[in-house]
């Protein structure tokens, strides 16, 4: 009996030093606070988005003379957002799930901090505000992601912790479970997408930082799908159709789409080294200008995220079966401008316009293909098939079309891996450890004459 008795003594003491040791709470509490942040965070960023996007709808209007301002407010958007990206918020570019993916390949905490900070978080909530604002075809859910993994970075440098690399996957996953209330699609998308070196150590700080990123999130705005609730299911053979037809065309279009985004921005940064300042304002005028000519020749429906144009695909409405060629050429465009803005939300718009076509051709149920379209479209342009069907199961609810989603994505994943062998966000994000690797190098070789000079 004594020995029984001794061990629970002992088990009781470490249990009290634990508890009472803030060595141990302290990183704990101040991580459970950052991902409480995330969500409160991710919630405002929805919010002054939708206000700018209403702003902006607002102030053009659908008839009159005031439907030709966007001619002038967009191109002057974008040469603002660029400006103070280029000068203010260097790596606030784009979409900002390509900065999160490098930091995590990188080692020295400065290089993270500099794609990584709570400088970013302002200046990506600010920039993205002001381009939808300005009518761009872009989204807020990267951005979110950026956001997420920059105050999960500070939250680790004030709580002591070591874990950078988990902490950034954590921010990153919780940003994209807040940003659409789909916490399945956070978890997914960390393993998928942000960690295809998944450790398994990680899996904790993922799940509590969803968890509670939801939470807040939640306690905000309560509990809401996305895109509402959709019954439709695929039943007969006319359903599958769809299912193969937005599965391989969805796939091929999303696989343009990146492949030409990776080789233009590649391009575009050989042609601006020469003058980057003054070539990233005019690269910017022009493609505002042309994505203000695309807008209002479509009668303002491409301007913005094309969330309500997505949502009444999903509820059945058909859209103009060219719909889908307009928002992919305008959102291509915002995406090689330069500004900061994601490519989420404007994706599934056209992928869910691709499946309402395709539902137009074949006289099929246009609920069901406007959310295959969106499966194929989307698992096309990101290359990740199970945070393709996850996130969408989630934002629209197709709880009877789950074996039908499945299929779609991973003929969309395959048609795309026929048509380009690198997914588009690890495409991106090694240009910016690229980047990080020649500016050290630059430093380096500054520094020896230095050293030189201090010598003799």
């Amino acid at each position: 009996m004594v020995r029984p008795i001794y061990r629970k003594v002992s088990f009781l003491r470490r249990s009290r030093a634990m508890w009472g040791n803030t060595r141990v709470w302290r990183p704990r509490l101040v991580f459970w606070a950052g991902a409480l942040a995330i969500g409160v965070v991710s919630v405002l960023f929805a919010k002054l988005a939708d206000i700018a996007q209403e702003t902006f709808h607002g102030v053009t209007g659908t008839s009159g003379w005031t439907t030709f301002l966007p001619l002038i407010i967009t191109p002057l958007g974008f040469i603002f957002c660029a400006y103070m990206a280029y000068s203010f918020f260097p790596n606030a570019q784009g979409s900002g799930i390509p900065q999160a993916i490098a930091a995590r390949h990188l080692n020295d905490h400065e290089d993270r901090v500099r794609l990584l900070s709570l400088r970013m978080v302002f200046g990506k909530i600010l920039l993205t505000v002001v381009g939808l604002f300005s009518g761009a075809s872009i989204g807020r859910e990267g951005p979110t992601v950026q956001v997420g993994a920059s105050l999960m970075l500070q939250v680790a440098r004030w709580g002591g912790m070591a874990q950078a690399r988990g902490l950034i996957l954590a921010g990153s996953a919780a940003g994209i479970a807040a940003a659409f209330n789909t916490p399945l699609a956070g978890i997914v998308f960390a393993i998928e997408e942000m960690g295809r070196s998944y450790e398994a150590r990680t899996n904790g700080l993922v799940l509590t930082a969803v968890i509670l990123s939801g939470l807040a999130a939640i306690g905000l705005v309560g509990n809401y799908t996305y895109f509402g609730a959709s019954a439709a299911a695929a039943t007969g053979f006319s359903d599958w159709l769809l299912v193969i037809l937005c599965g391989v065309g969805g796939g091929a279009f999303g696989a343009c789409f990146s492949a030409g985004a990776v080789r233009a921005l590649r391009r575009i940064k050989r042609w601006t080294a020469p003058d980057p300042f003054r070539r990233t304002l005019l690269l910017a005028a022009v493609c505002g200008f042309a994505v203000a000519l695309i807008g209002v020749a479509s009668g303002g429906t491409t301007f913005g995220t094309g969330y309500e144009q997505a949502r009444g695909a999903v509820e059945g409405h058909a859209l103009p079966w060219y719909f889908f060629l307009e928002k992919l050429l305008a959102s291509f465009l915002s995406m090689v401008s330069g500004i900061p803005g994601g490519i989420f939300a404007p994706s599934l718009s056209v992928g869910a316009s691709f499946g309402s076509s395709v539902g137009l051709l074949t006289g099929s149920n246009i609920g069901l293909a406007a959310v295959l379209g969106m499966a194929g479209y989307f698992a096309g342009v990101v290359q990740a098939p199970m945070t393709a069907f996850v996130i969408i199961l989630e934002m629209t609810g197709s709880h009877d079309s789950v074996i039908a989603l499945m299929c779609t994505s991973m003929l969309g994943y395959g048609t795309a891996r026929i048509i380009s062998h690198e997914p588009l966000y690890h495409a991106l994000s090694r240009v910016f450890i690229a980047d990080t690797i020649r500016r050290k190098r630059a430093e380096a070789a500054s520094a020896v004459p230095e050293q030189d000079q201090t010598s003799n």
